[in-house]
């Protein structure tokens, strides 16, 4: 049984399923930049760099907020991922986007079951 007061719940909750849905993305488009053609693979890496950092960012924020390891965990699994990119490798990266859209799932369906108890979701 997860232990979790309400307000926690609800932010773990948002910030899981925020972290989760912009990871989703992130990987979709990291695995459509290697079907890029060559001249425009650089600008397309530009822009999921992009996007990568700003939900690293998030990430950042959400391991802060709530002290939950696995935001911290996906975060770092981002960062190794941001790296594949930046070498030319984004097949690889999605590997690692993989295990960072598990991390930051987890905490959210913690707290789902917490609310799902208090008949909030």
């Amino acid at each position: 049984m997860v232990t979790m007061d309400l307000p926690a719940a609800v932010k773990n909750y948002q910030l899981g399923e925020r972290a989760k849905t912009g990871l989703i993305s992130i990987s979709q488009l990291s695995l459509a930049l290697a079907g890029f053609p060559e001249q425009e693979r650089p600008g397309g890496r530009r822009m999921l760099l992009l996007m990568m950092e700003t939900f690293r960012t998030e990430l950042q924020y959400a391991a802060q907020t709530t002290g939950h390891s696995e935001f911290r965990k996906a975060e770092n699994a981002l960062t190794e991922a941001i790296s594949l990119v930046e070498s030319n490798q984004p097949e690889q990266a999605s590997k690692k986007i993989a295990i960072a859209i598990s991390a930051a799932t987890t905490p959210a369906q913690e707290a789902w079951q917490v609310l799902s108890e208090h008949g909030i979701l």
